[in-house]
């Protein structure tokens, strides 16, 4: 996640990427592991303590990569902490369905990426010009 956000690409790329790092992620690590998908919902308390330093660190790399887009006037966000959680907490919820294929079923991830993104820029209260 440090690498993606060390990528010399505007703020905005960094955050699609970012979300979708983060999502084949969870997802290459559940299949490599299919104990670990079992468990995953047996046991969800200790899936979250071991998630614990990963989740802060990622919620860390959000908040500064929306502040470089605030910074750099791409972004146009009231506050970057409530935006940073509102984002981290939508992918999070993606999870699962994203694991299982149940996201956009009968879309390829090329089709998803521009639908994902334009609702990003528009979350993202991005000027039109930047659009």
């Amino acid at each position: 996640m440090d690498e993606v956000a060390s990528m010399d690409v505007e703020p905005e790329e960094k955050i699609f990427t970012l979300i979708y790092t983060h999502l084949s992620i969870i997802r290459d690590t559940v299949a490599r592991n299919g104990t670990l998908r079992a468990e995953f919902f047996r046991n969800i308390w200790m899936v979250e303590k071991v998630r614990k330093a990963f989740d802060v660190e990622e919620h860390r790399i959000l908040q500064k990569v929306l502040q470089e887009g605030v910074d750099k006037g791409r972004f146009r966000i009231e506050n970057v902490g409530l935006m940073a959680d509102i984002v981290y907490y939508s992918v999070k919820g993606l999870e699962v369905p994203y694991i299982y294929d149940r996201l956009g079923v009968g879309l390829s991830e090329d089709e998803t990426y521009p639908i994902v993104k334009g609702i990003v820029m528009r979350v993202l209260n991005m000027p039109p010009a930047v659009m």
